[in-house]
């Protein structure tokens, strides 16, 4: 007697056959993803080391300006501007590499006390201009009475004493040089966030007038980096032109196209060392970069595999001469 499927086994039987089906679709798909998503890695991190490649070369070549500007206009963590003859075209073009959802901005204050042992203050005020704070330094000069290891100034951010193992001239600074000595630099990111900040520098009892007007004058270079939405992970080039004589570069020309869609950084881009290896705070790294180093962090999407590509250059400016 022969005996039939039943109903129940039927059932049973397509339900085991669609878990399996989809099963292996599930596989197919997952596997079509990260293959897509690879290849998608390896582009970008070929097209970024490319980009890098360029601007190294650049950068080697950089020469000073066709309106005699100084071979580095500006040298940040994120920015670098320079001159070079990019195109061989026997004409020196104003090259901007930057990340672009991280604009940088820096501004300067200085404040002056005239008693024995005095401080004096700057503020910056919602100094904000595009979007959230991603860092924020301060560098502290002063001139006048500090000839000796008891003449120094201590610093204070918001009333936060900054300068706890660091006081400016506490060593190496000169009685009334007429000029800034002591340079010194500080992170006050956590204490910018609100957007405004306050710095202070507290002569120690020592330093008096005896020289001067004043017993201390403190400037403060305030640097800060912001982030702006949609923007953040673009690496880009800019590049203007010289016109007219004499020779200027109109920033509303720049010219800017995108090296890379998926940086990561959260390290600087851009580091700088003089001839002896030191690297250089900001108000030093214009006059006395020689050596610069390079690195990018290559990621299409930082919510999946395969981990950060790290891509680092070193490139020597050959062309460099003294800035007057």
């Amino acid at each position: 007697m022969k005996k039939g499927i039943t109903l129940i086994e039927t059932i049973v039987t397509i339900f085991i056959f669609a878990l399996t089906m989809g099963a292996v679709a599930g596989f197919i798909v997952m596997g079509y993803r990260t293959q897509t998503y690879t290849w998608e890695q390896s582009q970008a991190i070929s097209e970024a080391g490319r980009g890098i490649e360029r601007m190294v070369r650049e950068i080697r070549e950089a020469q000073n300006a066709e309106s005699g500007a100084f071979t580095i206009e500006s040298a940040k963590d994120y920015e670098f501007v320079f001159y070079s003859d990019v195109d061989k075209d026997s004409e020196i073009e104003r090259v901007r590499y930057f990340l672009g959802g991280k604009p940088s901005f820096t501004e300067v204050e200085v404040c002056t006390t005239t008693v024995s042992g005095g401080s004096c203050s700057v503020n910056f005020p919602n100094f904000l201009k595009k979007g959230a704070l991603h860092s924020a330094q301060v560098t502290v000069q002063v001139e006048g009475d500090f000839g000796g290891s008891w003449e120094y100034a201590e610093i204070y951010a918001d009333g936060v004493h900054l300068s706890t193992t660091t006081p400016v001239c506490k060593i190496g600074c000169h009685d009334c040089p007429g000029n800034w000595e002591g340079i010194t630099t500080f992170n006050v990111t956590e204490l910018s966030k609100d957007g405004s900040i306050q710095f202070t520098a507290d002569a120690s009892s020592g330093v008096d007038p005896w020289c001067a007007p004043y017993s201390m004058r403190a400037k403060f270079t305030f640097s800060w980096i912001e982030s702006v939405s949609g923007e953040e992970n673009e690496f880009r080039r800019g590049l203007i032109d010289p016109i007219g004589w004499p020779p200027q570069y109109p920033q509303d020309q720049e010219e800017v196209s995108i090296i890379s869609q998926y940086v990561r950084n959260q390290p600087p881009i851009f580091r700088y060392f003089d001839e002896n290896g030191n690297e250089l705070p900001v108000p030093a790294r214009k006059k006395d970069t020689k050596l610069m180093k390079v690195y990018l962090v290559i990621d299409v999407n930082p919510n999946r595999p395969p981990q950060d590509f790290e891509l680092e250059s070193e490139v020597q400016i050959r062309n460099l001469k003294k800035e007057f």
